[in-house]
């Protein structure tokens, strides 16, 4: 199953995260298969390739608990629910 989820990055006490797609049964942190962006939550900032991502979803992947919270941020949930309802 391919899943949607974060990978920890940066130093000890301030981690940034990339915003990666994996197969679940591989750690976090190993090879991924696309990297869609990245989020740092020192400074709340989020940076999404919105178009791989729908992507990505459209295909089935399945985002983690909070990528689907950033992904409501960035108002690619509505996108992807507006493309399902289109179909």
């Amino acid at each position: 199953m391919v899943k949607i989820r974060l990978a920890r990055i940066g130093r000890k006490f301030l981690p940034t995260y990339r915003i990666v797609v994996s197969d679940s049964r591989s750690i976090p942190t190993s090879k991924c298969i696309e990297d869609l962006g990245y989020y740092n939550p020192q400074t709340e900032e989020c940076k999404i390739n919105e178009e791989s991502a729908l992507k990505w979803l459209n295909n089935g992947a399945l985002p983690s608990d909070s990528v689907k919270t950033l992904f409501k941020k960035a108002g690619i949930n509505k996108k992807f629910a507006e493309s399902k309802l289109s179909k």
